[in-house]
């Protein structure tokens, strides 16, 4: 294995209670829920338009919906059965989207599109990268076939497997690690090969021993001179997973504000995006299944429940049991997720985990004046300042906000959670990125 040295620490990050509860629950499969309700925005760019009907009947893998746009992926049904209605969902956040309800005849029939792809090129690799309908599983849901397709693909030479995991309570990239290794190292080998990459770095946050042991002997099998495939072990800090920092933190390359990844030769992947586009390559089954983890004090039995995509979050409330009053249900974690008005929506692909907090993880403490104490800025890892971005939104100052650089902030949210005047200032920066935006 190759030692990659601390060549860069990055600025800011915080340290959150871990809740680690379920890190070592073996991974349960939920049953086939009874209906699913499949939305037909779950990736980054434009949504998808159903290509069955009210009526129609489908197989489980089968295309439900698609779009022409470069920048999305096709959505398949989890179930089979019947398309027994439309729904406009109401997403976290305001967007608004369309999604199919089909109601499941129990018998699990697989579409005749599930076979393994062949793939010997590169343009029929990133064809069947698009056919599976992957997206970054990690939360961002970027389309994968559009992050392995760079315009600069012969400067790419660095593969970075992110598998940090750093918000609390969250362990289904964990486990991933744990059941399902060797597939995130053969995805690795295949994706490096197709790209022409020299070298993989999978980060993974020092709290996880038991991960970087198994992957790190899993790597070691590589007898492979074109091809490195190294373990490091990263700091235990919040947010050590987002891209730009995971980038420093395994390269010491950084990524200038505006750049993407591909500007420094490296391509960022989730671990369970990896691990999945193996078991694509191999058996044919799309993105139809997503491993999350279910937990929060609210919740009776935390677990890392392998669900249906579709599957509505009260069905899965129920399986896992709910033993105090919800008073915040979130998609996602508490730094980055987003919170739900109710359990009515659906399991979305980009979904890592269903956390439902009760009475006494939940503080409302009114916001007070800023003291200017700075804890924003020391936290920040993207060497902002919040303050004077949040000062030049309610000034309506859109020179300021484009000279502080606000659209680099990546809404991790740790100057919301190092304010001791408990302000809220993450939230204020998104509404100042949507006024940056409506300026353009």
């Amino acid at each position: 294995m190759s030692v990659f040295p601390q060549i860069w620490r990055p600025h800011g990050g915080v340290h959150p209670a871990q809740h680690k509860d379920a890190a070592e629950l073996e991974s349960v499969t939920m049953p086939i829920p009874e209906k699913i309700v499949v939305s037909m925005s779950q990736h980054i760019g434009a949504p998808c338009t159903p290509t069955v009907k009210v009526g129609d009947t489908v197989d489980v893998g089968q295309i439900i919906g698609d779009s022409d746009s470069p920048i999305s992926a096709p959505i398949h049904s989890s179930i089979s059965g019947t398309v027994t209605g439309t729904k406009e969902l109401l997403l976290p956040g305001g967007r608004k989207a369309n999604a199919l309800v089909i109601t499941s005849d129990g018998e699990r029939r697989p579409h005749a599109s599930m076979q393994p792809p062949k793939v010997e090129t590169f343009e029929e690799f990133i064809a069947a990268v698009r056919n599976s309908g992957i997206v970054g599983l990690g939360g961002a849901g970027f389309p994968m076939h559009v992050k392995l397709n760079p315009k600069n693909r012969e400067a790419i030479d660095t593969l970075v497997i992110n598998a940090a995991e750093c918000e609390p309570y969250i362990t289904a990239d964990y486990r991933e690690c744990l059941e399902n290794s060797w597939d995130i190292i053969s995805g690795i080998r295949t994706i490096m090969g197709f790209l022409g990459a020299s070298r993989a770095i999978i980060g993974v946050e020092s709290n996880k021993p038991a991960a970087i042991a198994v992957l790190s002997r899993m790597a070691e099998t590589i007898k492979n001179p074109k091809q490195t495939i190294s373990v490091k072990a990263l700091r235990t800090r919040y947010p050590q997973g987002a891209e730009k920092v995971l980038i420093a933190e395994c390269t010491g390359r950084i990524v200038p504000a505006g750049g993407l990844p591909a500007d420094v030769g490296v391509i960022v992947m989730n671990v369970t995006s990896v691990a999945k586009l193996r078991r694509y390559l191999k058996t044919g089954t799309p993105l139809i299944r997503k491993r999350i983890t279910v937990a929060g004090s609210a919740i009776e039995k935390p677990m890392n429940l392998r669900t249906w995509i579709g599957t509505p979050i009260e069905d899965v409330l129920k399986f896992v049991g709910v033993k105090k009053p919800i008073r915040k249900l979130l998609y996602g974690g508490p730094m980055m997720g987003l919170a739900l008005m109710n359990s009515e929506l659906p399991i979305l692909k980009q979904n890592n985990a269903i956390i439902a907090l009760a009475d006494e993880d939940v503080q409302e403490i009114p916001a007070s004046t800023c003291i200017r104490c700075g804890r924003c800025v020391d936290a920040c890892p993207m060497t902002l300042l919040p303050t004077s971005i949040t000062k030049a939104y309610m000034a309506n100052d859109i020179d300021s906000l484009r000279r502080l650089s606000t659209m680099t902030c990546m809404e991790c949210g740790c100057c919301t959670f190092s304010c001791p005047a408990h302000r809220p200032i993450l939230q204020t920066i998104r509404m100042a990125k949507d006024v940056l935006r409506s300026a353009k």
